[in-house]
């Protein structure tokens, strides 16, 4: 079994779950268990808006920190290529 990063499996598990959250959400079902009559307007704005904004940043953490996406990543990959160090 490989050695996975902790900091890896975590933001794979968060955006997994943003995901699903989102696509519910898309789907017009609630993933809480509560009735149309437990929530007003206000409240399910702001859920919809919360949910927005945790996919959206756990979807560019994971993609900021697997990719090699600033001068300092692209350093990074040049020096691995370098010591094949790359799959």
């Amino acid at each position: 079994m490989k050695n996975y990063d902790k900091g890896t499996v975590i933001r794979t598990v968060l955006l997994l779950i943003a995901l699903i959250n989102q696509t519910m959400l898309m789907l017009g079902k609630s993933p809480l268990d509560i009735t149309d009559a437990q929530v007003n307007q206000l409240t399910d704005a702001l859920y919809t808006a919360d949910s927005l904004i945790f996919m959206i940043g756990t979807t560019l953490a994971a993609w900021f920190k697997n990719n090699y996406v600033t001068a300092k990543g692209h350093q990074q990959k040049a020096v691995l290529k370098q010591n094949n160090l790359t799959k």
